[in-house]
This record gives structure tokens, C-alpha cells and sequence, in this order.
């Protein structure tokens, strides 16, 4: 029986090893092959909430798998994100072409990622959907780690420190 301090809840760092597979087994993401744990902040949206609720409770080295679908996941692609805009909305120095990815801001200052699915001259069609929409995930996760988030963590929304990509 776990000590209820050490269990991933509210409040908590979280790290985790996962891998995340297709519905037919490919692997989509991991961070198990000479990675270093993801952590995140239990309850601040850092992770999928179905996920996150999966591992509530668990404590380190517990072992969870979890199918989400789509709804649970990035949702439905949504046929108004599938758009054309106009070359100029691109770098001059770069020529589009179908199957790359963008990344950048949209009119109201959100990050936004964009994959040009067909170029027409000066017409690019894009695709502004989540890259895993309409997908069935497939979860392997081992918590490695549970601790009590900092007040600085907490007022941040994520964690800081070891494990952590975040700089100040």
C-alpha cells in the first residue's frame, strides 16, 4: 500500500515514462529509449485529462495502460481547419510543399501548427487540426516519480528543475 503522499493527485509532480501507440500498434511517441522521464503537474493541464485521470492514485512504478478515443483524446478533425491561405502567409525564403509542418501564430496570438496537404500556385491548402485527431491513443505509462510540487511549480502551472525543459 502506498503512503498517500507518494501517489500522483493534485498538487504532485508527476514523472512518467510512456510510449504511445496507433490503434494498429505503431509507436507515435516515447520517451522510454534513453529519455529522461516527462514530468508534469498533477491537475494543471499539463497531460491529456483522461490520462491524467488513469493515473490518479498511482504511485511509483505502478504500470498503467489506457485506450482513449478521439473524443477523449485531441477530438474530431474539424473540416473548417482545412483551409487555403495565400503564399505570402509563408517565410520568403521557404517553398512549401505537401507533407510539411508549420508552426506559428494565429490571429489571436495562439500557437498553431499547420500541415500543407497541396500547393496551387499561390494557393496553399493547409490542414490546422491536431496531428492526432480522429485517433484511438493507446497509453503505456510507468510513474517513476511522485513528489510534492513547489509553491513556485503550482503558481506556474508546471513543473521546474530536474526533468524539466522549462527555463526562467
Amino acid at each position: 500500500m502506498s503512503h498517500p503522499q507518494t501517489v500522483a493527485a493534485p498538487g504532485k509532480v508527476v514523472g512518467i515514462y510512456f510510449t504511445l501507440k496507433d490503434k494498429s500498434g505503431r509507436v507515435l511517441d516515447t520517451n522510454r529509449r534513453g529519455g529522461k522521464p516527462m514530468p508534469f503537474l498533477f491537475g494543471a493541464n499539463n497531460i491529456l485529462p483522461a490520462l491524467e485521470k488513469a493515473l490518479e492514485g498511482k504511485a511509483k512504478n505502478d504500470f498503467v495502460q489506457v485506450v482513449l478515443a478521439p473524443e477523449q483524446a485531441y477530438g474530431a478533425k474539424k473540416p473548417e481547419l482545412i483551409r487555403t491561405i495565400e503564399r505570402k502567409a509563408f517565410p520568403p525564403d521557404v517553398q512549401p510543399k505537401p507533407g510539411m509542418r508549420f508552426s506559428g501564430k494565429d490571429p489571436q496570438g495562439r500557437m498553431r501548427t499547420m500541415l500543407v496537404l497541396a500547393v496551387d500556385g499561390d494557393a496553399i491548402q493547409v490542414d490546422e487540426n491536431h496531428p492526432l485527431a480522429d485517433q484511438e491513443l493507446h497509453f503505456e505509462v510507468t510513474v517513476c516519480g511522485v513528489r510534492d510540487a513547489t509553491a513556485e511549480e503550482t503558481a506556474h502551472g508546471h513543473p521546474h528543475g530536474p526533468g524539466s525543459a522549462h527555463q526562467h
